[in-house]
């Protein structure tokens, strides 16, 4: 079993920047890739950024690339969203989840976070 919590989420202008967190507590934090993906209202949930368990490895959705930036501190067990020129399309609530592997879809996510909100006005 795996806890996860987000935190980070907020309101920011178009333009602006915000670092999502995610702490996770329970079996061993480094055995897992993390993922994010994003809800909008009305909207399925969407991959955003992975990084595999070392850290050495990411992946983005083409929407983010380029603007957002995915780590990970196993010390601290941590993964983080580094989210800058941030658009109002970029308005959803932000979760995070683990993998067993540096996967986009969201059927290959065991453990969810319960989100935080980001709202980017224009």
């Amino acid at each position: 079993q795996v806890q996860l919590v987000e935190s980070g989420g907020g309101l920011v202008q178009a333009g602006g920047s915000l670092r999502l967190s995610c702490a996770a507590s329970g079996r061993a934090f480094s055995n897992y890739a993390m993922g994010w993906f994003r809800q909008a209202p009305g909207k399925e949930r969407e991959f955003v950024a992975a990084i595999n368990w070392s850290g050495s490895i990411t992946s983005y959705a083409n929407s983010v690339k380029g603007r957002f930036t995915i780590s990970r501190d196993n010390a601290k067990n941590t993964v983080y969203l580094q989210m800058n020129s941030l658009k109002p399309e970029d308005t959803a609530v932000y979760y995070c989840g683990t993998s067993r592997g540096l996967h986009r879809l969201r059927v290959e996510y065991d453990y969810w976070g319960q989100g935080t909100q980001v709202t980017v006005s224009s």
